[in-house]
């Protein structure tokens, strides 16, 4: 809470007229097209964490496909996540979220920027639907973001297990899929510090329908598990 405070008392002079323009283009998505819209969320993302002394270190950028239609599966800290892939991330992408955040303050209007999709866990038919219209949307080239650990792990940087469904939308789209480690992104809004931190976001090597097509998705889960898990511990033994 006190380094969100930070971030609106850097950009106080900023903050009603940003509040205004993100409030406008979350209700009217469509007088904008998906790169404007990305384009704004990106520099209140860029300020709000210049404000909160936070560095992202970002890494493996060049492992972020050339092609639209791909998806990001991170590990989960917490709120912050979103926003640290997205200085990562020069191309507009979107978001699966558990329903339970989709009305905070804030987040609520990136999201609805983002034409994101909530999904209820304990409702199958409205996950299926979610799954196959994500995959749908992913085939005509957008870009989505799913935590496959389904919540955030409440231990720092430390890794869950990642659920096979999460995989779904992406072996239904037969697109890349591109594993993404975060380092100490939990820091962010999860501490009550409000010391310089780095938050590392690390893009990993994307596995191609090629070389996961004969998979389940449970075994997929595993390996893109381990791939982040093997980042954070290199990390950690340094």
């Amino acid at each position: 809470m006190k380094r969100i405070l930070l971030m609106v008392a850097y950009n106080i002079l900023l903050v009603p007229v940003m509040w205004f323009k993100l409030c406008y283009y979350a209700k009217h998505t469509e007088k904008y097209t998906e790169e404007e819209r990305y384009k704004m969320l990106r520099f209140i993302d860029r300020r709000a964490i210049k404000g909160g002394r936070i560095v992202i270190d970002i890494h493996g950028q060049e492992n972020i496909p050339e092609k639209d239609g791909f998806m990001f599966f991170p590990n989960h800290q917490g709120l912050f996540d979103v926003l640290a892939i997205m200085q990562a991330c020069p191309r507009p992408f979107s978001v699966v979220m558990k329903k339970e955040v989709q009305n905070i303050p804030f987040l609520k209007q990136v999201f609805a920027c983002m034409k994101a999709y909530a999904i209820d866990r304990e409702d199958v038919r409205q996950s299926m639907k979610v799954i196959q219209q994500v995959a749908k949307e992913v085939e005509s080239g957008r870009n989505y973001l799913i935590f496959p650990e389904g919540t955030r792990t409440k231990n720092p940087n430390a890794v869950h297990e990642f659920k096979g469904g999460s995989f779904k939308s992406a072996t239904k789209a037969k697109c890349p899929i591109v594993p993404v480690a975060l380092i100490d992104s939990y820091k962010s809004f999860d501490t009550k510090s409000i010391e310089k931190i780095k938050v590392q976001v690390h893009i990993l090597k994307p596995m191609l329908y090629e070389e996961y097509k004969d998979m389940k998705t449970v075994e997929i889960a595993a390996e893109v598990k381990q791939r982040i898990e093997h980042v954070i511990q290199e990390y950690e033994g340094k």
